[in-house]
């Protein structure tokens, strides 16, 4: 992962501000929706699938771990497994 050299404080709200070159080379403007999560001590920032990842629907989705998964993809897992 490249470092960009960009230090932010975390506010008293508890929020942070992305740098406008990083929003504009991802194409991230205002009102993106992104998800967060984990991956070790690292906080992971994603711009928001509105499309599953399995299958390409855009019907019913939710993110899962920065993917997003349409509810007859869950079905179809629940049932194989």
């Amino acid at each position: 992962m490249a470092s960009t050299g960009v230090v932010r404080e975390i506010d008293n709200l508890g929020r942070i501000t992305l740098p406008k070159e990083l929003r504009d080379h991802l194409s991230m403007p205002a009102k993106t929706p992104i998800s967060i999560h984990l991956e070790g001590t690292r906080i992971i920032l994603e711009k928001s699938s509105s499309t599953c990842y399995l299958c390409g629907s855009k019907e019913d989705v939710k993110v899962l771990n920065g993917k997003g998964i349409c509810s007859n993809c869950v079905a179809q897992i629940k049932a194989e497994l």
